[in-house]
């Protein structure tokens, strides 16, 4: 679900990273908001904050604002700088480093992040803003654009108007391929949403060290993605042999 790309990328693919990677946003997006009461995995809001806090001239809470969209703009940056860059010498590892850079930044919230709500909270919305856009740079990249697993205002509009367009298409092949694209909104919207749940049943046990699990199930993805491809490499080996 990871290595694919291009014409060899298939529905199944789409789907599969899309269920981990919604599921870890919604995760994300509760932790944060219960930890330090922000949003951390869009930057819709804190735009219109911003915006709100210049014209009440609360010149220092306008550059907060404004940070929180640059980090998430960073994290979309630094994840398509680096696939360019590895995709140079190998494109099927485009997504290595910056899953890992995610994983990181998940582990050390999870591990000191109780430290940091009271101390410095700004550093957290920071770093999980940083860590969304590295996510949906990284899933947008791979799929082709065809997945984002943390703008549901996109993703609501798009299956609202793939739905209408049900009653219209009146060819297969036209049908299909609309089929496919709500069911691939569908199971990002849902994952969100179950992701959200978890992330909240998880936060009044372990507060911010329910980003742990998150990375876990990331790296668990990575683990599984990685074995896969071997699988395939190993059966094709065989039976050329």
């Amino acid at each position: 679900m990871f290595r694919h790309q291009g014409k060899t990328r298939t529905l199944s693919h789409n789907l599969k990273i899309a269920s981990l990677l919604s599921f870890i946003a919604g995760m994300v997006n509760v932790a944060g908001f219960f930890s330090v009461q922000k949003l951390t995995t869009n930057v819709t809001g804190h735009f219109a904050f911003f915006i709100d806090e210049v014209f009440k001239l609360n010149i220092s809470q306008s550059i907060v604002y404004f940070l929180y969209i640059l980090f998430f703009f960073a994290g979309s940056f630094v994840s398509n700088f680096i696939a360019e860059i590895v995709a140079k010498k190998n494109e099927r590892y485009i997504y290595s480093v910056p899953a890992s850079i995610e994983c990181i930044l998940l582990l050390v919230l999870g591990i000191f992040g109780m430290y940091f709500t009271t101390k410095s909270p700004n550093v957290i919305a920071f770093s999980l803003l940083f860590a969304m856009g590295l996510q949906n740079s990284l899933v947008t990249t791979i799929s082709n654009a065809e997945v984002r697993t943390t703008h549901l205002t996109g993703l609501f509009t798009d299956l609202g108007i793939e739905l209408s367009q049900l009653f219209f298409y009146k060819e297969i092949s036209q049908k299909e391929k609309l089929t496919a694209s709500i069911k691939l909104r569908f199971t990002i919207i849902s994952f969100f949403f179950f992701g959200g749940i978890f992330g909240g049943i998880c936060y009044s046990y372990f507060q911010l060290e329910s980003l742990i699990i998150a990375a876990i199930l990331l790296i668990a993805g990575l683990i599984y993605d990685t074995l896969k491809f071997k699988v395939i490499l190993l059966k094709r080996k065989l039976k050329n042999n």
